[in-house]
């Protein structure tokens, strides 16, 4: 019977979505990183410290990622995954609640025996600490100075801080042509993504980069839609308005009509500065819970923390996809206001305990 490790042998891009991995001790990672606790540029954070000596299932190959904070494009990571459920808490940050998907290298990970008898590391984080206590404090000293910048303090007056959503670029430097169709196979290949799916993704991403080129070279003879990008989503209010459902983790909603949505915002598809936008659609008419308010968030372009002071909060299980963004795998979570919203229940004490999303991802 062939082992795992030999079935890996053949595999193009090492880790398998699906495969149980095992992330490595404190020790070992520690000995992969520079003096700035980094590993070719990706920062090992604070946060992913309680996962050593835990194993986990590969979500999903990490080789390709967009960059929304500059809209430069896809951009290539080498040698990295997504574990499954494995998300940032923020706090060694500040308390960022943007919940962003953790990237792994492989280096941080070693591949699980069939016939392992049990986890190498295992206990609870807290058991590990005591076992080497003093190493424990001296690396998460090392970790925790290297999320922030500027002494903590930018520019402005804010706080400052780095992770690996500001430093993506620097992890993946190589911006990869949107017509070379070896990213996109790639993605078919290591299955993070399905074939029929992903040709309806280039075709929406060629007719949108025709509307926009119809845009900025015949704007007074806009073929289709007026110019407008696929889906269509365009409001009409001058000023956008806004409904306080005071919504607490776990609280059971529903998710308004395209229709519902679009009648609060402007002409920008925004409502009060917040986007509505096509990743988003798929969820309308569905119900779930909130997972968590959101007021702390930190800018992936400036690494300042950014406090959002109107009513804002993501949703279990409701991710972005990626189906009009070229199936970027970071499932970042999208923030809804509570307009958007039907509360299903009425509040009750229940519904301010702390709520544990029921979806992996």
């Amino acid at each position: 019977m062939k082992t795992r490790a030999a079935e890996r042998a053949k595999q193009p891009f090492g880790f398998s979505i699906g495969e149980v991995v095992e992330v490595k001790s404190e020790q070992e990672i520690l000995a992969t990183l520079d003096e700035r606790g980094e590993l070719d540029g990706l920062p090992f954070m604070p946060e992913m410290l309680k996962f050593c000596g835990q194993r986990y299932t590969v979500y999903r190959r990490a080789h390709r990622l967009c960059d929304p904070a500059t809209q430069t494009g896809f951009h290539r990571m080498e040698n990295a995954v997504h574990l499954e459920s494995l998300r940032c808490d923020g706090e060694g940050h500040g308390g960022c609640q943007a919940k962003c998907l953790l990237y792994w290298k492989e280096a941080w990970l070693r591949p699980v025996d069939d016939h392992a008898s049990e986890v190498r590391g295992s206990g609870t984080p807290h058991e590990r600490v005591q076992g080497d206590h003093a190493f424990s404090i001296g690396m998460r000293q090392q970790l925790l100075d290297a999320t922030r910048t500027d002494g903590g303090i930018a520019s402005a007056g804010e706080e400052s801080y780095a992770c690996q959503a500001t430093e993506l670029m620097r992890a993946a430097p190589t911006r990869l042509p949107w017509w070379d169709i070896r990213h996109y196979v790639r993605d078919v290949r290591s299955g993070d993504a399905k074939a029929l799916p992903m040709l309806r993704g280039i075709f929406i991403m060629l007719f949108n980069k025709f509307q926009r080129a119809n845009q900025k070279f015949f704007p007074w003879i806009l073929f289709i839609r007026g110019g407008a990008t696929y889906p269509f989503i365009a409001g009409t209010q001058s000023k956008t308005p806004a409904q306080r459902l005071g919504l607490k983790p776990g609280d059971r909603v529903r998710i308004k009509s395209k229709e519902e949505i679009v009648a609060t915002l402007d002409s920008n598809a925004r409502n009060r500065g917040l986007s509505f936008d096509g990743e988003m659609l798929a969820y309308c008419g569905t119900e779930t819970r909130v997972l968590s308010q959101v007021n702390r968030i930190i800018s992936e372009k400036t690494g300042r923390m950014l406090r959002l002071p109107n009513d804002c909060v993501i949703l279990d299980g409701v991710i972005c996809k990626g189906t009009y963004n070229h199936f970027c795998p970071r499932n970042i979570y999208p923030y809804w206001r509570e307009i958007w919203l039907e509360r299903l229940e009425p509040p009750s004490p229940a519904a301010s305990a702390p709520f544990v999303s029921s979806a992996a991802m």
